[in-house]
Parts: C-alpha cells; sequence; structure tokens
C-alpha cells in the first residue's frame, strides 16, 4: 500500500468535509454488516475506526500498513492488504474503507481478499467515485486538491465490477452518497445538505463516496444439509411413491 496516502486519508477524515464523508459510510456499512453472520471479520486499514461495530460476529480484528506505538486501538496487525496474513478461506467478512485506491496494486488487494474469504464470504468496499462534483473538481488545473487520494488513484464502480468479474465476486448491494459540493467548511455543507434528498433521487450515481457489498461465489458448490434431514426428506418421498401405488391399486380393484 502507497503508505502516504492511507495516512493522509486518516488525517483528513477529522477535518469537516472528512466527518462529512465519514459519517455518511459509517452508516451505510453498519446496516451492511449487521445481519451478517460468521466466526471471523477483519478491518483491512484505518484501525483508529470502527466499521465492524455493528457486526454480529464474535471474533473481530483490524489491521494497519505500519506499526503505531502507544495505540488505543485494541490488537491490531501490521499487514499490506496485497498479501493478507491470514490463512485461504479463514474469514467471512472483510471491512476494506478506502483501501483500493490507496494501493498501488488495487486488484491484487481483491485477490487477495477473494483467498482469504469463505465460500460466500463478503467483502464491503468504500471508495471515492471520480464521476462525482468532488471528482471533476481534483481535475480542475490550478485549483488545490481537496481529497487526500489524487484523481487518477480513485476507483469508480464500472471498474469495479468488472474487477469482480474477473474474480469471484458478485456484486450485492451498494450505495452513492454525499451529493453536496466540494465544501472546506461545516457551515457550507450545512447549507447544501438538502442536495442528499435531491441527488439521491435525480442522479443517484453522482454522489462523492459509494459502498458496495459482493459475496464470494464459488462454481459448482453446493449447500448440503445435515444427514438427518436428507433421510428424512427421502423417506417421505418414499412414502409418497408408496401411497400412490397401494391407491392404483385399490383404484383397479374396484373398477374390476
Amino acid at each position: 500500500m502507497d503508505q502516504p496516502y492511507i495516512i493522509e486519508l486518516g488525517q483528513w477524515l477529522d477535518t469537516p468535509p472528512g466527518q462529512y464523508v465519514l459519517d455518511w459510510e459509517q452508516t451505510q456499512v453498519d446496516r451492511m454488516v449487521a445481519n451478517l453472520f460468521g466466526y471471523h471479520a477483519m478491518q483491512i486499514g484505518l484501525p483508529e475506526l470502527d466499521f465492524l461495530r455493528a457486526s454480529r460476529i464474535r471474533h473481530k480484528g483490524r489491521t494497519s500498513v505500519q506499526f503505531q506505538h502507544g495505540s488505543q486501538h485494541g490488537a491490531v496487525a501490521v499487514a499490506e492488504p496485497e498479501y493478507l496474513p491470514f490463512d485461504t478461506q479463514s474469514l467471512d467478512l472483510l471491512v476494506m474503507p478506502h483501501v483500493l485506491e490507496c494501493s498501488v496494486n488495487p486488484h491484487q488487494v481483491l485477490r487477495e481478499a477473494e483467498r482469504v474469504l469463505m465460500p460466500e464470504g463478503r467483502v464491503v468496499i468504500s471508495g471515492f467515485n471520480p464521476w462525482s462534483l468532488w471528482g471533476a473538481r481534483e481535475r480542475i488545473p490550478g485549483l488545490d486538491p481537496l481529497l487526500p487520494v489524487p484523481a487518477h488513484n480513485q476507483v469508480s464502480l464500472v471498474r469495479l465490477k468488472d474487477w469482480f468479474k474477473l474474480l469471484s465476486f458478485e456484486l450485492d448491494r451498494g450505495r452513492f452518497g454525499c451529493y453536496a459540493p466540494a465544501c472546506v467548511t461545516e457551515r457550507w455543507l450545512k447549507r447544501w445538505s438538502f442536495m442528499e434528498a435531491a441527488g439521491d433521487r435525480w442522479w443517484p450515481v453522482c454522489g462523492a463516496v459509494y459502498v458496495v457489498s459482493a459475496v464470494k461465489r464459488v462454481a459448482g458448490m453446493r449447500l448440503v444439509g445435515p444427514v438427518w434431514k436428507r433421510a428424512r426428506a427421502r423417506a417421505r418421498r418414499q412414502g409418497a411413491v408408496v401411497s400412490q401405488e397401494l391407491w392404483k391399486q385399490k383404484s383397479f380393484k374396484r373398477h374390476k
């Protein structure tokens, strides 16, 4: 991971526009992970934030790209997102806030996510939308950048969908948000708050950020129930066949 980007992002999230983005993203991630079940969940990057707070999964952890001396965020694993130190098919949920756009090799990050996730496991990803008012502003020559991530590093949702197709991920759900123009003060962000409802209705793909959820599908995999359930179902089918044969015999005797 390109460490300066993720470090600058963590600092930027303390600014008024950063808080605006963070509040929206946190709400969306909470909704997406609240009803997911499993044994192990991991948040990749931004360990100072807790994007797994609404998850019901018991065993949860966070990773960081560098060691943070005196960290107050509990046990944090130091790991590069491109090379996660977890066993293959060992996690049920991965949350990756702005990880792809902060990485020098985002496709490798997704391959690692696919490797460590269990079949039917889920990955939740957030990112800046390059096709938004904020993204357009970043491309205007002469203006100081507002976002901590350069425009050429931002991963569009169209591009992300293509990567999902190349791997074994199936897009489950997602949302765009933060439709207010790029402002640096909380006062002006509140003045533009009416844009949220209007943008969500009239130009939903132009939100400044997005959060999506995808499921890891394994071709040819079939979920099999317990043996006693299969035996009971087989007994019911056999009983139905026997009953049908007896009815036919009785009906034949009556007509005879």
